[in-house]
């Protein structure tokens, strides 16, 4: 069954620049990861989103968008040219932007300091927009098809019709299935030549330094990183595949960025506990994740480890501290007395880890 009717589209057409089209067939015989494989081999940009919910989306791309100037503000206006109508049963992302903000963003934002050298030669930014999704529905066993039409363009009866021939051609994809070019030959446990891109003496003595201006006052919090290379000898998304078993986690992404941009070619793979931020309608959630012990042989160990977690006084420390901060930056974007802890400081167990979580939430002005 299509939704919605041609009546129920040119109303929707009204209130925003996408309209999306779906339909919902059964997903008994498909994964995430065939039907990202049917549908977006070959496609410049695509990506996977996995989760722990009932939703798990794949987007196929179509256009790419290059702007230059604040990038918050370019942000902004594309977010208003591409703005998709809320529609019942659907998920709630049916068309829009992914993409990932680098680290040095935080330089349109904060002043610290000179740039470090980018030998990566990687955009601070990249957002692709989407308005292909499929989502797969794990409790009704379901994928919904959903494909934007954007009715600036042309008239609202075409723009359905277009609409509805791509989800047909998705739902012939999904029919036919995944066939490779060719058979992939089996790769043998390979010797992995990881380097680490800073000298083990210069890092402790960062952590010196850290440690003296910690003592003087002039930071609370550091947190030192290092980059790790080396040639993983496989295909990217059969290293996201072997990342999914060995540590499924709730949140999975891999993103395959195409041509027409600097950094083209590039793939972010990656499996993460840590929800971060949320927005929903005005309502903002952050979740942070302080404090980490290993998981337990069995439910005793595990209990007795998490016992002993919750009885850490440093991983206490450390998590009221992100609390602190957390109801610092939500105070800066929500409204006055809106900030508040829901939860503070419960466990959440993992493959291969056991977290301190606490959640909180505002209301954005």
């Amino acid at each position: 069954m299509i939704r919605p009717d041609f009546k129920e589209f040119v109303r929707l057409s009204r209130e925003a620049t996408l309209v999306p089209v779906a339909k919902s067939i059964s997903a008994d015989l498909l994964t995430p990861v065939s039907a990202f494989l049917a549908i977006a081999e070959g496609e410049p940009d695509a990506f996977l989103l996995e989760s722990r919910g009932s939703d798990i989306k794949i987007e196929r791309g179509r256009n790419v968008e290059r702007r230059t100037g604040d990038i918050f503000q370019v942000m902004k206006e594309l977010l208003r040219q591409h703005r998709p109508a809320a529609m019942e049963g659907l998920p709630p992302f049916t068309a829009g932007a992914v993409g990932y903000c680098a680290y040095d963003i935080v330089r349109q934002l904060e002043n610290i300091g000179a740039r470090t050298k980018d030998d990566l030669d990687v955009s601070d930014c990249v957002l692709m927009f989407f308005d292909r999704v499929l989502a797969f529905d794990h409790l009704r066993h379901q994928i919904h098809i959903v494909a934007s039409a954007d009715v600036t363009r042309g008239s609202a009866q075409s723009a359905y019709k277009r609409s509805l021939a791509e989800i047909a051609r998705i739902e012939k994809k999904l029919a036919a299935g995944y066939k490779p070019a060719h058979w992939r030959k089996a790769v043998k446990k390979p010797k992995l030549a990881v380097r680490a891109r800073t000298p083990k003496a210069k890092f402790v003595e960062s952590v010196r330094q850290a440690k003296e201006y910690i003592a003087a006052g002039d930071i609370f919090q550091v947190v030192l990183s290092q980059r790790w290379d080396f040639e993983p000898g496989v295909a990217p998304f059969d290293l996201y595949r072997a990342l999914r078993t060995v540590n499924p986690s709730p949140y999975m992404y891999f993103l395959r960025f195409g041509n027409g941009r600097k950094g083209s070619g590039m793939h972010v793979l990656g499996s993460s506990p840590e929800m971060l931020v949320r927005v929903s309608g005005r309502k903002v959630e952050y979740r942070p994740i302080a404090g980490t012990h290993p998981r337990g042989r069995d439910e005793a160990e595990d209990s007795a480890l998490e016992k002993q977690m919750l009885a850490d006084e440093k991983e206490r420390a450390e998590h009221v501290m992100l609390v602190d901060l957390g109801r610092n930056d939500l105070g800066r974007v929500s409204e006055y007395g809106s900030v508040k802890v829901r939860d503070l400081m419960f466990v959440e167990r993992y493959s291969h880890v056991m977290h301190l979580v606490s959640a909180l939430e505002g209301r954005l002005r």
